[in-house]
């Protein structure tokens, strides 16, 4: 049996553009609450008014206040917060030898510190409740060794080592933690990674779609599993 999403309050980072919108239209076709939160002001309000019951919060999920800050508003305005969706996220498409140390710093506070802040303001709030959903967002890129890819990738493999941790952590407090694995997808995120290499960007068109996606995420709060991946990912898994 899957969860009913009717009336839960869906807090999601990065949701101005690509997956995180397409997360938010489906958790608002299911009948959620969403806070979408993203440092586009404009972007979110615009969103916001196209959905149902949605809160716009602009944040910059690489300043720690700015990240509570959203905690607090989405819990204040809505009473409550039942999914935290981690999307906010950047790539970096370069070769090890030539990655800028000061980029991969500010690649790992993105990709895996503001991830670790965000799980933590929430979790007193879904302490009290007693129930919570955490889905961080990772990459089929943790499943395979894709050269130029190593710096990205490696703050992904960090990530899923946190999320499933705490995963094992949460259970007892009535808290679930899920990783969602996509595989290419066609977002703008190719061409906003740093470093970005344009003919590997533009091979993102012809990936999944943001929505396939949004669904895989809806997915994984319904199912409560570990780790949902896309298929193009799946089929690249060993077998157990």
């Amino acid at each position: 049996m899957t969860t009913s999403l009717s009336g839960k309050v869906v807090l999601i980072t990065g949701a101005s553009s690509g997956i995180g919108l397409a997360a938010a239209q489906a958790f608002a076709a299911q009948g959620a609450r969403v806070a979408l939160a993203a440092r586009s002001e404009d972007k979110l309000r615009e969103l916001a008014a196209t959905l149902p019951d949605a809160l716009a919060v602009p944040t910059d999920m690489l300043n720690e206040t700015s990240v509570a800050r959203m905690v607090a508003q989405t819990h204040a305005h809505y009473g409550r917060i039942d999914v935290l969706v981690n999307n906010a996220g950047r790539g970096m498409h370069v070769p090890v030898a030539q990655a800028g140390l000061a980029e991969y710093r500010e690649l790992l506070e993105l990709n895996v510190v503001s991830v670790l802040n965000a799980m933590q303001q929430v979790l007193p709030i879904m302490t009290a409740q007693g129930s919570g959903n955490i889905v961080n967002i990772s990459s089929g890129t943790t499943k395979s060794l894709v050269p130029g890819l190593a710096p990205y990738s490696s703050t992904k493999h960090a990530l899923n080592n946190l999320s499933l941790i705490a995963r094992e952590e949460f259970r007892p407090l009535g808290i679930t933690v899920s990783l969602v694995h996509p595989g290419m997808t066609a977002t703008d995120f190719g061409y906003n990674s740093v470093q970005s290499d344009p003919k590997r960007a533009a091979a993102y068109v012809q990936g999944d779609s943001a929505e396939y996606v949004g669904g895989l995420i809806v997915q994984a709060v319904q199912s409560g599993e570990a780790e949902v991946y896309a298929e193009s990912v799946q089929r690249r898994l060993k077998p157990a």
